[in-house]
């Protein structure tokens, strides 16, 4: 008894680029009484798709804002007296977006394998197969990190005006202070 075995395979591995599927050409001709014979083609196409997402946004912000003092005192006549205004004034802004939709969109599979077989002229009672099994898989990998920290520290205060032991007293007001802030952060991420 002859046996005659054929055996193709191809592997093929995918990282972030895929390639065309192959085609493959097997033929079993003139076996023998009996025989035992196949073709094997086996095609492996691997992909893995893994996204890690990280985004940390810390917006702080301390304000102090004192009006000054303002004193007429011990006067024949006190005059007018008047503090000005303290003020402060912060505006933060977050916009984050994170987007991983084409990670695995993005990589579509080779074309499946063409096996073109032919048994022919096999001898009695052989036993003649051609199997074509094909497995796909892709792999992609995001890892994306961001931390953004704003920090604002303010703080405003009016000077003293004082009026004191005159006969007529005059008139005395505290210059006005102001602070402001504004920030902004945007975060994208797309994959």
């Amino acid at each position: 008894m002859r046996k005659q075995i054929t055996r193709v395979a191809a592997a093929t591995v995918l990282g972030l680029s895929l390639t065309a599927g192959f085609a493959s050409a097997d033929t079993i001709d003139t076996t023998g009484n009996g025989s035992t014979n196949e073709v094997v083609n086996e095609t492996t196409h691997e992909a893995t798709v893994e996204n890690t997402n990280e985004a940390a946004v810390t917006n702080a912000n301390a304000q102090s804002a004192v009006s000054g003092e303002v004193t007429t005192l011990n006067n024949t006549d006190g005059g007018d007296a008047m503090t000005g205004d303290a003020m402060n004034d912060n505006a933060a802004a977050t916009s984050a977006s994170i987007s991983n939709t084409a990670s695995g969109t993005a990589y579509s599979m080779p074309t499946m394998s063409m096996s073109d077989a032919t048994i022919e002229n096999t001898g009695a009672n052989s036993e003649n197969s051609v199997e074509n099994t094909v497995e796909s898989t892709v792999t992609v990998t995001n890892d994306n990190s961001l931390t953004v920290d704003n920090v604002n520290d303010q703080t405003a205060v009016s000077g003293d005006a004082t009026v004191r032991g005159n006969t007529t007293g005059g008139s005395a007001t505290s210059g006005s202070v102001s602070n402001s802030s504004s920030t902004s952060t945007t975060i994208n991420f797309s994959n």
